[in-house]
């Protein structure tokens, strides 16, 4: 599954061993020993946790919580709408903007988090932690779904429905449940949830944060002469104002309008990001 290339499976992959490292010696440990193993540890050192003090002590926890998981449903479907929604931001998008994105869908989670719970009075005397990829999968769930709202996902017993009405039912699930037992993660879900729609906005308009913020830690390349007298000339990268209007295309008409030259170019693009 991880050589395949797909980023989507490398999340997957890595939330998959990461959840079975904590829990496999835990059952063990469970069974013969009446005591947790790894778990304990786990929770106090990855998960992230809304008191700042600690989370001064444990400033990696608003990287390390985005791949934990409290329970085998919480994990199964986190990944099961990671891999459906993943593998369309992957076929339209490329590959390389996947990790990226449920990174900064994580962090923007996080700090919705931890805005919220050392602000706002309803949460003055809560003490909690946040744990889950569900801010990241929500980025890329509202992504997908802000760059092509009329694509539509056959759904087990309703059958086809278009992106954007999943999206609006997430978006108001999590919104109801932010007084609910799950304060925190519906609220951290919100702020994948932004941070998703905000980047295919900017992303529309030519501005790629995810290729600026990985140019930073790109050496430059050399100076290369290349043609530059047709649209779908195959030896050079194509400008950022073709990408815009075939992704325009996409959003309206679906990918199989395409011409075959303007894929080769999508597919070009694709395959010359960082």
């Amino acid at each position: 599954m991880l050589r395949s290339g797909s980023k989507i499976n490398l999340l997957i992959g890595i939330n998959v061993i990461v959840f079975l490292l904590i829990n496999i010696p835990d059952t063990l440990a469970k069974f013969f020993f009446q005591t947790p193993l790894i778990g304990f540890y786990a929770n106090e050192y990855l998960q992230l946790p809304s008191n700042l003090s600690i989370l001064l002590k444990h400033f990696w926890t608003p990287v390390s919580y985005m791949f934990m998981h409290g329970g085998w449903l919480h994990i199964l479907f986190n990944m099961l709408w990671l891999y459906w929604f993943g593998q369309i931001f992957e076929e339209y998008l490329g590959k390389n903007r996947t990790v990226g994105l449920y990174l900064m869908g994580g962090l923007c989670g996080a700090f919705l988090f931890l805005l919220c719970y050392n602000t706002l009075p309803i949460f003055a005397h809560a003490d909690t932690s946040l744990v889950g990829a569900s801010a990241g999968v929500m980025a890329i769930i509202i992504a997908t779904a802000t760059l092509l709202p009329d694509y539509s996902l056959s759904l087990f017993l309703i059958g086809p429905v278009k992106l954007k009405w999943i999206a609006l039912f997430f978006v108001l699930i999590d919104f109801f449940g932010i007084i609910g037992p799950n304060s925190g993660g519906e609220i951290a879900h919100l702020g994948g949830a932004l941070i998703g729609f905000t980047y295919i906005k900017q992303l529309q308009k030519g501005n790629d944060w995810i290729a600026k913020i990985g140019s930073i830690f790109k050496a430059k390349p050399k100076l290369k002469v290349v043609s530059n007298n047709s649209f779908g000339k195959s030896d050079r990268k194509p400008r950022q104002e073709e990408i815009d209007i075939i992704l325009d295309k996409i959003s309206q008409s679906g990918y199989d309008s395409l011409s075959k030259q303007e894929k080769e170019v999508l597919f070009r693009a694709s395959s010359n990001e960082g």
